[in-house]
């Protein structure tokens, strides 16, 4: 993994990537517009996956108080770029980044990447009958 870096760096952030990768490929954000986009890296910690040339390959972002709780949300890895441990790579940077170590909770929904989480502390809800969402 020494080729990679994960930071979080804003200026670094290739915005035109994500909006495509999120709005064009990905399940959870399809149509998502170029401003949304921009206004969800604005108001989150954002965590980018980069190669030794500085080419963004990943990315994450997490959506805290900074003191009780954190979402994280729209984690990828392009596809010509996975199965090279980038996602664990990823995962591993955001749960030990310091600004989120002491939050109490930190949650997260996913459809088909439960092992990779599970690998890092994170459990299926321990009181799914106290969760509730207005969509």
């Amino acid at each position: 993994m020494e080729n990679f870096i994960v930071s979080t760096d804003r200026d670094r952030l290739d915005v035109q990537m994500i909006h495509q990768f999120l709005s064009e490929r990905s399940y959870w954000a399809k149509g998502r517009s170029l401003e949304t986009v921009r206004r969800s890296i604005t108001n989150s910690l954002c965590f980018g996956v980069y190669d030794a040339s500085g080419k963004q390959l990943g990315f994450a972002r997490v959506a805290t108080d900074y003191a009780i709780f954190g979402w994280l949300m729209d984690v990828f890895i392009l596809e010509d770029y996975r199965d090279k441990g980038l996602g664990k790579l990823l995962i591993k940077e955001v749960t030990k980044h310091p600004a989120l170590k002491n939050l109490k909770r930190i949650g997260l929904g996913t459809a088909d990447a439960h092992g990779l989480y599970r690998q890092y502390g994170f459990t299926e809800l321990s009181k799914p009958q106290n969760m509730m969402e207005l969509l």
